[in-house]
């Protein structure tokens, strides 16, 4: 099955940090707003899923979030969640660790965009 959102190995390793940290995780692509458009990361169940959020599938053992007019656009690419230095201006937890999450893309190919499974949206 082909996977709408992968995780690099050094997110991965920055996962692990702060959910040592901070207990199980979650992620929400920002839509907007304070950081343009950034994988925000949050406690589970700190932000709040909307049915207007939907569920892309889990990163690491985290649920990933988006909103679901951002899905519109991005719903033909797979997302690779990954880490660049640098502090973000944001919420997301990462923030002090000197990384944040970024999120590289790439289109999916016809064949991978029809294996798709179908998206769930909030509660």
């Amino acid at each position: 099955m082909i996977k709408r959102v992968l995780v690099s190995d050094d997110a991965k390793n920055l996962i692990d940090e702060l959910r040592e940290e901070h207990g199980p995780l979650m992620f929400h692509q920002s839509g907007g707003c304070c950081d343009g458009s950034s994988p925000m990361c949050f406690t589970d169940g700190e932000f709040q899923v909307s049915p207007q959020d939907v569920y892309l599938g889990e990163v690491h053992n985290c649920p990933f979030y988006m909103s679901k007019s951002q899905f519109e656009y991005w719903k033909h690419t797979q997302l690779t969640l990954d880490i660049t230095k640098g502090r973000g201006a944001s919420f997301s937890l990462e923030i002090p660790t000197g990384y944040r999450f970024v999120i590289k893309s790439r289109l999916f190919t016809e064949e991978e965009y029809n294996q798709l499974e179908e998206v769930s949206y909030g509660e």
